[in-house]
């Protein structure tokens, strides 16, 4: 191996989870449930060199299921149906910048699985599909505790989320 480079392996476990509902309205609960980043509100607390307790308090206060939308695809349903493919699709960047903090200041590349990425879709039985990676397996690949232990902790954060949503929580989150 090359000086100054390392090479992470790991084995990504996909959780991939049957809604029993819409497409559409799982997406619209899944959206209140999970807002839109405020860049606004956030870059006012940096202008100010606010301290890290107001950083904390307004994540609180905009995320109360402790995540929110940084991207979102849109629709991808239009652009594929012209190949043929009618199944609606969304993809999101879903996270919380207080919560990647705690893994960025033990390695900056931690940035590459946070935010999370998740997809949510028409199911194979007339409802949703909610996809998403575990966490604590792409986490887990750096091999500090610090940073595998907030991949668990986002694990369970993740199953928090599927509960409220009311949809199954996979063993593999809450262990």
């Amino acid at each position: 191996m090359e000086p100054g480079r390392v090479d992470r392996s790991y084995q990504a476990r996909c959780l991939d989870i049957s809604v029993d509902r819409s497409f559409e309205d799982f997406r619209r609960q899944y959206e209140q449930a999970v807002p839109p980043y405020d860049a606004t509100a956030f870059n006012a607390l940096v202008a100010r060199g606010a301290p890290r307790g107001d950083v904390l308090a307004l994540m609180r206060e905009r995320a109360p299921h402790n995540f929110l939308i940084y991207w979102s695809s849109g629709d991808l349903q239009p652009m594929m149906k012209l190949a043929g493919d009618p199944p609606h699709c969304v993809e999101y960047l879903m996270g919380n910048h207080t919560i990647a903090e705690r893994m960025f200041r033990h390695d900056a590349a931690v940035m590459l699985y946070a935010p999370l990425r998740t997809v949510i879709s028409d199911g194979h039985d007339g409802g949703a599909r909610f996809i998403i990676e575990q966490p604590s397996r792409a986490l887990g690949s750096f091999g500090l505790d610090a940073i595998h232990d907030v991949g668990v902790d986002l694990d369970h954060e993740v199953g928090a989320l599927l509960t409220h949503l009311e949809i199954p929580v996979p063993t593999y989150l809450s262990e």
